[in-house]
């Protein structure tokens, strides 16, 4: 069996792009996750179903491979 690629596309809107830009780059500045405006809710609402709909293949339970994604994402100590 050959290992499915371990990357997955999406594509976004120019306005799903550019609010999930914002949305992301106020967190970045300032450690705040909130929904400012409905559009955001919306933009990851949308993002939501294309990730579902993207057929992404993981090993094991959900939950096993999210903690294993979180593994591997996270910063060296």
């Amino acid at each position: 069996m050959t290992e499915p690629d371990p990357s997955v596309t999406l594509t976004l809107s120019s306005d799903e792009a550019l609010v999930l830009f914002g949305f992301v780059q106020r967190f970045s500045d300032t450690d705040r996750l909130a929904i400012d405006d409905q559009a955001e809710q919306r933009a990851l609402w949308n993002l939501c179903c294309l990730l579902e709909k993207s057929g992404f293949v993981f090993e094991g339970t959900y939950e096993q491979a999210l903690l294993a994604a979180r593994e591997r994402l996270r910063d060296e100590s």
